[in-house]
């Protein structure tokens, strides 16, 4: 199986008012963006928690973001045509609408959620196996794209797993 597309957005908070400070994603080729986004000016919902769970101030952003169109451009550029997944879809999708809404696009890709690629039992595995992944992996960081990265490894370990054992050893020679 080759891995989907997984998207990862990190935000100004939860809730009225938020919107996305970040995105990132792996391609299923194994290709990450990664990227900053400036708040427009109206976007002034802030979270304390949050920053201190992904460590981006608002300064950052000022400094370092680029401008909601440039990522709006490259996200579509990149992942036209393609369905995209994340684990969040009730958050990820809100703020992705807030990002092309400001500025007057439309995603040119489709954001589904990551459980509609579990059957019963790769759900029963799932959060073990993505614990397993994140300390494996031993990220210093809380960042859109180590999230993707950690979701699709995950994802692709879970589905390994599930398959028939004469499979997995096919595939191992």
């Amino acid at each position: 199986m080759t891995p989907p597309p997984i998207l990862d957005v990190e935000a100004s908070g939860f809730g009225r008012g938020s919107y996305p400070i970040e995105i990132g994603f792996v391609e299923s080729g194994g290709a990450a963006f990664c990227c900053l986004i400036q708040p427009e000016p109206d976007w002034q919902h802030w979270d304390s928690s949050a920053e201190a769970l992904h460590g981006i101030s608002r300064d950052i952003l000022m400094r370092h973001g680029k401008p909601p169109a440039w990522v709006a451009q490259q996200i579509n550029r990149r992942l036209a045509g393609q369905t995209v997944y994340c684990d969040a879809w009730g958050h990820d999708y809100p703020w992705l609408c807030r990002l092309f809404d400001a500025v007057d696009m439309s995603p040119s890709f489709k954001l589904a959620d990551m459980r509609s690629l579990l059957n019963e039992s790769e759900v029963a595995h799932w959060h073990p196996v993505l614990d397993q992944v994140r300390s494996e992996m031993q990220l210093r960081r809380h960042r859109a794209s180590s999230d993707a990265l950690v979701l699709q490894l995950a994802l692709m370990r879970v589905k390994q797993w599930q398959q028939p054992a004469d499979q997995r050893l096919r595939g191992a020679a």
